[in-house]
């Protein structure tokens, strides 16, 4: 084997060397024009050198748009976190007032009441989105007996707070009670119109409207809407001058010689939590 063969990737490397060498000694040079050679190099290289470029501002464009979206991607789940924060704080806040405003009818309704209440708690209901029949966490031990009043603290004509009709104790254990709402079907309560003191009978059929349906003893009752009914007492079911609800419409009946009115009740039986049982006078 020749020396040539056996250094010739030595001596290329040491020739290339060279030629840079003196590429480089050229161009360092103070010099108004390139040489042919500067010339012909730079032909070659600029499109290479264009290329390199491109790709380079290429990969930082996507570097740079990856790192955009990364950091809007951390913000964006920052201001989530942020959002549900703010959303708990609000519902608790809401949690807060109404909590407030309940209690604050409640002193009110015992302050002013010739009665004296238990305070329950609704721990089960019957199916469905009303509270027509439920149980709650008191019973025989806490001084409750089948048929007492079930009320809840509602306002009325304003400011003034009355005890608005719930309902009625239908089944008592020892730490538990069943109540039948005023709005389920078997329920029947006597009222009084308070201005012009009509009688009748109130029924918990509800309809659509979400109201009661009462008929009128009178037929010729000058009962309107806008009319307030408490209990009247009659039949001994119910104490005396409990708030029903208002009366929204009023229908005669001519072949029935009965007038009937549909009701309005005091209480929302959506949204029931607490209940009041009357046990007996102060």
């Amino acid at each position: 084997m020749s020396v040539f063969k056996k250094h010739a990737s030595k001596m290329i490397v040491i020739g290339i060397t060279i030629i840079l060498l003196v590429i480089i000694g050229i161009t360092a040079r103070d010099r108004d024009e390139i040489t042919f050679i500067e010339s012909k190099i730079g032909n070659i290289i600029t499109p290479v050198q264009r290329v390199v470029y491109n790709i380079g501002e290429s990969f930082f464009d996507t570097f740079k748009s990856i790192t955009s979206l990364s950091q809007i991607k951390r913000e964006n789940e920052n201001l989530k976190k942020k959002v549900e924060k703010l959303k708990k704080d609000n519902r608790e806040m809401k949690e807060i007032i109404s909590r407030t405003e309940y209690l604050r009818k409640e002193a009110l309704l015992k302050e002013k009441s010739k009665y004296n209440f238990i305070d329950a708690e609704i721990v089960s209901k019957d199916p469905g989105s009303w509270f027509n029949k439920f149980v709650i966490d008191k019973g025989l031990n806490d001084g409750i007996s089948k048929d007492d009043p079930v009320v809840f603290a509602v306002e009325y004509e304003g400011e003034v707070i009355e005890a608005g009709l719930v309902g009625r104790i239908m089944e008592v254990g020892e730490n538990w009670a069943k109540v039948i709402s005023i709005i389920d079907k078997g329920s029947n309560v006597s009222f009084k119109d308070i201005r012009t003191q009509d009688n009748g009978i109130v029924s918990g059929v509800m309809d659509n409207d979400e109201r009661l349906k009462g008929t009128l003893f009178d037929y010729n009752a000058n009962v309107v809407k806008g009319d307030k009914l408490l209990t009247s007492g009659m039949g001994g079911l119910f104490i005396k001058d409990l708030y029903i609800g208002e009366v929204v419409e009023v229908e005669k009946r001519s072949q029935e010689l009965v007038k009937v009115i549909k009701v309005k009740p005091a209480v929302d039986f959506r949204k029931l939590d607490e209940v009041y049982i009357i046990t007996q006078t102060k």
